[in-house]
């Protein structure tokens, strides 16, 4: 029998997962969603639905198969994964890369593929924060026990819980550390650059055929989800330590776990409660700790690396100055990052974060904070971002795309609004929407 984990033994694997600077690589996760020409979503179990584009894929990129029961629910190859959310939104986990040209040969090549399974059918692949037509209610689960257990969980603690797991899309991107100062340092940088961040990409002004009144409404559908697991950790938020985040993590309810194969519900234990107590004479192992560390959702998430998670999916030129954007500022002007970041968490004052969040979610770029438009600070940001990148020898004209997007003063959000004022046909929108 194997000895039961500790918690000294979950702080030492975050020591383990420390990485000399020469050995550092990013990753990007771009979430897209495939709808009808009318705008309804694409379901798993549809004619040319989400099951025949995965086996589609399959054929066309060879990559391996997962299946939960007899159902295909992801594909893994050449390093990366394509993954499925619970509405059906497919997922490109990407490899990860030393050379930004890498990851945006990855994603490009990604999207040739998507759109050539649908070629010459009525369906279309977008890139917005949250379906801007498909009616939540007739959005189907895909077929993941883990989505089962979410979706009768989620909803007893946050209102928007569905509308999280079946209509929103956003991009990620994944960083290393060398150690835990340096991962204290990045992870401060980007929770106080948050909100900056979510008015940049904010691209989720239409829910349901309406204006929602938000430029994100993805960023606010994840403030009524579960408090516990969203967010802006309370513990850890004004000093991280591997110590402390591991500590959220033990204290967080569970959703669920895994016994012989079975998705189970973990009715509201803590992995602290199952580690001192068990469940049912079983206590859990590295691989249900990997499991856990999956299932709380703030802004910024560390587990083997650092995850940039506040962004709305934008289209493909933006989703690659994304991870561009932050690859310069914490791999390559980390220290002048933390300066603007300080500098603009403090422009407004004591104001809470939670509250900075989300007049940038409403607003966007056009917004206004400590004096100054989010456009200007936005400005800034690109600014230390692109000498991040010529120090460390990356391409800076990745990030042209999101410079122009910022000298307009507003965010990917304005030309969806601009769209469906003209024409709120779902046409009209989709194509603008496209990725």
């Amino acid at each position: 029998m194997s000895a039961r984990l500790t918690e000294a033994d979950l702080v030492a694997s975050y020591d383990a997962y420390h990485s000399p600077r020469e050995r550092w690589l990013v990753g990007g996760e771009y979430e897209r969603a495939m709808v009808y020409g009318d705008g309804r979503a694409v379901g798993y179990h549809d004619e040319h639905g989400i099951h025949w584009l995965l086996d589609r894929l399959q054929a066309r990129l060879g990559w391996k198969a997962k299946h939960e029961g007899p159902w295909p629910i992801e594909l893994r190859g050449e390093g990366a994964s394509i993954t499925l959310e619970p509405g059906g939104q497919v997922e490109l986990s990407g490899a990860p890369f030393r050379r930004l040209g890498d990851l945006a040969a990855e994603v490009r090549r990604n999207r040739e593929a998507l759109y050539a399974c649908v070629e010459g059918l009525d369906q279309h692949w977008i890139a917005c924060g949250l379906h801007p037509y498909a009616r939540i209610d007739e959005i189907r689960f895909v077929p993941k026990g883990r989505y089962a257990v979410m979706g009768d969980f989620l909803p007893r603690y946050g209102d928007l819980a569905h509308w999280m797991m079946k209509g929103t899309c956003c991009v990620q991107a994944n960083f290393d550390y060398e150690s835990e100062e340096d991962c204290a340092a990045k992870f401060h940088a980007s929770l106080d650059l948050a909100p900056l961040n979510v008015a940049l990409f904010a691209n989720s002004p239409l829910a349901e055929g309406k204006e929602t009144r938000w430029m994100s409404y993805r960023g606010h559908i994840w403030t009524r989800v579960d408090p516990r697991r969203t967010g802006f950790p309370p513990g850890v938020r004004d000093g991280y330590t591997h110590a402390g985040w591991i500590a959220y993590l033990l204290d967080c309810p569970m959703m669920f776990y895994m016994r012989d194969g079975q998705w189970a519900h973990a009715e509201g234990r803590t992995f602290r409660d199952w580690m001192d107590q068990g469940i049912d004479g079983c206590f859990p192992t590295a691989d249900d700790w990997a499991l856990h560390q999956t299932s709380v959702f703030p802004e910024v998430r560390v587990k083997r690396t650092i995850e940039i998670r506040s962004a709305d999916a934008v289209p493909i030129d933006l989703s690659i100055a994304f991870c561009a954007l932050w690859t310069g500022l914490l791999y390559g002007a980390l220290a002048d990052a933390r300066t603007l970041a300080t500098s603009f968490r403090e422009a407004g004052g004591n104001v809470p974060v939670e509250l900075r969040f989300a007049a940038a979610a409403r607003n966007g770029l056009e917004g206004d904070y400590g004096g100054r438009r989010y456009a200007h600070w936005a400005a800034e940001l690109c600014a230390v971002a692109r000498r991040g990148l010529v120090t460390l020898g990356e391409d800076a004209s990745l990030l042209d795309p999101l410079d122009a997007l910022v000298a307009t003063g507003r965010s990917p959000a304005a030309r969806l609004l601009d769209a469906f004022r003209a024409d709120p046909s779902p046409r009209n929108v989709l194509a603008v929407a496209a990725y």
